[in-house]
C-alpha cells in the first residue's frame, strides 16, 4: 500500500508545484531551462504513475463499505460526464463557459464515481487521493490566476463534435477498461 499512497503523493506534489511552489519552479527553470524542468515533470509523474500502478496491484483490497444497488447507473453517468469534461478541456466548447476547470472537474467526477463503485481501501487512497488533489489544484489555480475569464462560444458544429468525440473516448475507455484496469466496468 505503501507505493499506492507515495504514487498519488508524488502525483499530486508535481502537480502542485506551479500553483503552490512558483519560487521552485522558476528556479527548477532557471537551472534546467524550460525543455529540462518539463523534462523532470514528466520523469516524475511517469514515475508516479508506476508507482501507482505497482502499489495498486501490490496492496491486497480491505472492504471499507458496500457499494450501493445503484452504483452501476450512477457510475456510468458520472463516467459518461468525466469524459465529456476531459475532451472539453482540449477542446472549445460551450462547457468552458460553464465549468472553469473541465480537466479537473472530470477528475473530480472520475473520482467520485470510482468510490461509489468500489468500497475498498486502495480505491480510497486512489480515487479518493486524487479526488482531493483536483480540489485543491481547482482552489489553488483559481487563486493563482484570479478573475475568471470566460471564453467565447464557439460554434454548434464544433460544439457538436467535441460531444461526438466525448462519446468515443468514453465508449472506447469502457472496452478497454479490463485491459489496463483488470476488471470489466459495471462487473457484479
Amino acid at each position: 500500500m505503501i507505493w499506492l499512497v507515495l504514487g498519488v503523493a508524488l502525483w499530486s506534489g508535481v502537480h502542485l508545484i506551479p500553483s503552490l511552489g512558483l519560487s521552485l519552479k522558476a528556479g527548477l527553470i532557471q537551472k534546467l531551462g524550460e525543455n529540462g524542468y518539463k523534462g523532470v515533470f514528466s520523469v516524475m509523474i511517469i514515475t508516479a504513475i508506476i508507482l501507482i500502478v505497482v502499489g495498486w496491484r501490490a496492496t491486497d483490497p480491505v472492504t471499507l463499505y458496500d457499494p450501493p444497488n445503484w452504483a452501476g447507473s450512477s457510475t456510468a453517468l458520472l463516467m459518461f460526464n468525466a469524459f465529456v469534461l476531459f475532451v472539453a478541456a482540449n477542446h472549445p466548447t460551450r462547457l468552458k463557459r460553464v465549468i472553469r476547470h473541465p480537466q479537473l472537474t472530470g477528475i473530480l467526477l472520475w473520482s467520485i464515481a470510482h468510490l461509489i463503485a468500489n468500497g475498498d481501501s486502495r480505491s480510497l487512497i486512489l480515487f479518493g487521493g486524487l479526488g482531493l488533489w483536483s480540489l485543491i489544484e481547482i482552489r489553488m489555480i483559481n487563486s493563482r490566476e484570479g478573475a475568471w475569464v470566460k471564453p467565447d462560444a464557439p460554434s454548434i458544429l464544433i460544439e457538436i463534435r467535441g460531444l461526438a468525440i466525448g462519446i468515443v473516448v468514453f465508449m472506447a475507455a469502457l472496452f478497454l477498461h479490463p485491459y489496463f484496469a483488470g476488471v470489466a466496468p459495471f462487473a457484479t
